[in-house]
């Protein structure tokens, strides 16, 4: 098991963009927008994503701002089976807020 990203939300991409490569010295690594589900996501990291933990940036189209604490969205972690590691969860107590599967976009 590994993280692969942690995920904030952000009002502003282009300048949160600029934050971590210009004054964080970070590579944008990939960028992609969700038209259906009115969003961007840009990964940014210190070398590529098989090797290292990145940062994921959401852009939700319209939202300016995030109040403290409420921009924070998930920590990625790589499993052999997620469906497994699912019911492990689950088993061992843990609540699932959204089952295993494909992003919905």
């Amino acid at each position: 098991m590994r993280i692969l990203h942690t995920m904030l939300r952000v009002g502003d991409l282009s300048s949160s963009i600029d934050f971590y490569t210009q004054v964080l010295g970070m590579q944008l690594l990939r960028q992609k927008e969700y038209p259906e589900g009115k969003f961007t996501l840009a990964f940014l990291g210190y070398g590529g994503e098989a090797q290292n933990t990145v940062l994921e940036l959401t852009y939700n189209w319209g939202v300016e701002s995030y109040e403290v604490g409420s921009g924070f969205g998930h920590l990625a972690i790589e499993v052999d089976d997620v469906y497994q590691a699912v019911e492990k969860i689950r088993k061992l107590g843990g609540r699932i807020i959204r089952e295993a599967g494909p992003m919905n976009a």
